[in-house]
């Protein structure tokens, strides 16, 4: 009998100490479901993680650590206690459905607007404006030039990280993934297009992975280093704004900088498919594949055949899969079946509520 073409996707991992039955990652997404009251999870949030729970790993959509992080409407939260309680239903249902769950940890920076701030000016590395807009409670708000960080100030945005650490532990989650990616506050910190500090927090390499390593080192503190993983993109990232000018050796710096710290896994967003595709040449995650030891999920338009493509060659131990999985919530038994899967609504992606979010068919 011949192998199941995508066979590879479908053997157990272990990652670290806990046992992962597949190797299917949900990828985080944001759905902009949360309780307009609070930021607290909406009690839909149990089903449609549920709904999901075949992957071999859930990491949940972005989840601010404070109120300074917000820089969207109805994002989920990790800092108060209505919120854990609410990450706690999340939790136990996914274990009782026999899934595993991480928590991502997520600070915008300056991808924010002043209406979430009462009027403060959102923070950054540096005041470098970003040239976009972002949903307010006032609709598309084009975004402003955000206030630079005092240097006294970053202890406490790596306390501000550890303590959501902390609500993620007391909430039930298998571990945590910290948000470095996408034009964020962390990856702001690490890419010289957005930092342009002259203290010990910019200028080199070095320097400007401080505050990103400084929070993995906090966060490991609470978790251990096995239950945290850390996410990178280190393409240019044009919807943020996001440049770097040297970004194989910031990236394999930081990289590198992790497996020191023995982090559990590194989640690289790296484009296979879509409109801007590097080529082999131009490809960073074999470098960071290289120089970290842990395990490396990949990200950015995989397929069932990208996917298992992956694994064979030994490029990566998991795969993350976000659209797919947004819309197909049995997403494993249809590349098992290789049966046909749901189009996604993008006029529901961030808006709404069971509507596409929680309504997409399953096979059976």
């Amino acid at each position: 009998m011949a192998p199941h073409p995508h066979a590879a996707l479908f053997t157990p991992y272990k990652l670290g100490d806990l046992e992962l039955k597949n190797r299917f990652v949900m990828a985080p997404m944001t759905r902009s479901r949360a309780l307009v009251d609070g930021n607290v999870p909406n009690p839909l949030a149990i089903t449609y993680y549920v709904q999901r729970a075949s992957a071999g790993l859930l990491i949940t959509e972005a989840t601010q650590v404070s109120p300074q992080g917000v820089g969207y409407i109805r994002t989920p939260g990790m800092h108060s206690p209505e919120q854990v309680e609410g990450w706690k239903k999340v939790t136990a249902a996914v274990h009782e459905a026999g899934g595993r769950i991480y928590a991502q940890l997520w600070h915008v920076g300056r991808v924010s607007h002043p209406d979430f701030h009462g009027g403060e000016l959102p923070v950054a590395p540096s005041a470098v404006p970003v040239d976009m807009e972002v949903f307010t409670h006032k609709g598309k708000t084009r975004t402003v030039t955000p206030r630079a960080l005092e240097t006294r100030e970053l202890p406490g945005i790596v306390e501000q990280f550890r303590r959501a650490a902390e609500n993620a532990l007391a909430a039930g989650f298998d571990g945590v993934e910290l948000h470095g990616s996408n034009g964020y506050l962390l990856d702001q910190f690490l890419r010289d297009g957005t930092n342009q500090r002259k203290d010990e927090y910019g200028g080199s390499i070095e320097n400007r992975a401080r505050l990103p390593l400084e929070v993995a080192r906090a966060v490991a503190g609470v978790w251990g280093a096995k239950r945290v993983g850390y996410r990178l993109s280190p393409q240019p990232f044009p919807y943020a704004g996001m440049s770097d000018s040297t970004p194989v050796e910031t990236f394999t710096y930081m990289a590198r900088e992790l497996n020191t710290l023995g982090l559990g896994y590194i989640h690289v967003t790296e484009a296979v498919s879509g409109k801007t595709i590097p080529t082999a040449e131009q490809r960073i995650t074999p470098k960071l594949r290289e120089v970290f030891r842990g395990t490396v999920i990949v990200n950015g338009g995989y397929d069932a055949a990208a996917g298992e493509a992956a694994l064979t060659r030994g490029d990566a131990d998991l795969v993350a899969y976000g659209v797919p999985f947004l819309a197909n919530p049995d997403l494993p038994e249809r590349f098992r079946n290789q049966s046909p899967l749901n189009a996604p609504d993008f006029n529901t992606f961030y808006a709404g509520e069971e509507k596409g979010y929680t309504d997409y068919p399953a096979l059976r």
